[in-house]
């Protein structure tokens, strides 16, 4: 669903983050990404998303078989690509809810269907909200404005079951989260999973994957993909750390 084959990219300086990723992601699975600040995580979500900051070197990156690098941003998302920030941008002024309607009506008219109606949609939303736990207030404020740190998780998390795409990267979904809104919004990633969607994600403990159980785990460390393995090695990632894999080679 979504294959990296030695993936390089750098920054506008010139200095070279990505340094060779290779990643495949096939329906059904997910797949968490560990590793140390720095090693180029976010950086790999950014490159993924057609960010501007960023300068492919080489390789390349698939969606159902389609070269991702070669199309435009809005056309990446549109394709069924997500992607969560680490730090979710506030736009006042944008009502939440109208944000949704357009952005789910823009994928619907880049796939060739036709625009979901208002009673539709109210439902649609209604039913999203319901899950993640997310009273009226939401469909009245802005785009994340104002809102915590733990809201503004859960409101990605709401754009994500609307646009139901088939890949979403979720870049530290479990930061500044309660015990409570990291239930809500793990509950929520687990219903919106399928087995003809996949989800990777970015995370820094094991408390997320008690509740999204991975299939695969890699280590990312210095622009590349040191170690994979299952669940297991995320709990001696927990327990260890990450200098016994440097020391092990």
């Amino acid at each position: 669903m979504l294959s990296i084959k030695n993936l390089k990219a750098s920054i506008e300086d010139g200095t070279q983050i990505l340094k060779g990723i290779n990643l495949e992601v096939k329906p059904g699975e997910v797949h968490a990404i560990m590793g140390p600040n720095g090693s180029g995580k976010s950086t790999l979500s950014k490159v993924i998303a057609g960010h501007p900051a960023y300068h492919v070197d080489g390789g390349s990156v698939e969606l159902d078989g389609k070269n991702l690098l070669e199309m435009e941003i809005n056309e990446r998302a549109n394709s069924g690509l997500f992607i969560s920030t680490q730090y979710p941008t506030e736009i006042p002024g944008v009502n939440n809810v109208e944000f949704l309607k357009m952005a789910l009506n823009s994928k619907r008219a880049f796939l060739g269907q036709p625009e979901m109606s208002d009673e539709d949609f109210k439902k649609l939303c209604e039913e999203k909200m319901d899950l993640l736990e997310m009273d009226e207030r939401y469909r009245e404020r802005g785009v994340n404005d104002g809102m915590s740190g733990g809201e503004k998780k859960r409101n990605e998390i709401l754009q994500m079951a609307i646009l139901d795409p088939k890949v979403s990267f979720l870049d530290e979904t479990d930061s500044g989260l309660d015990i409570d809104a990291l239930r809500i919004v793990a509950n929520g990633i687990n219903h919106i999973m399928s087995p003809e969607k996949a989800v990777i994600l970015v995370t820094h403990y094991q408390r997320l994957l008690d509740y999204i159980k991975p299939t695969y785990v890699h280590v990312l460390r210095h622009g590349k993909i040191i170690l994979s393995g299952g669940p297991e090695l995320a709990l001696k990632l927990e327990d260890q750390g990450y200098d016994w894999i440097e020391e092990a080679k």
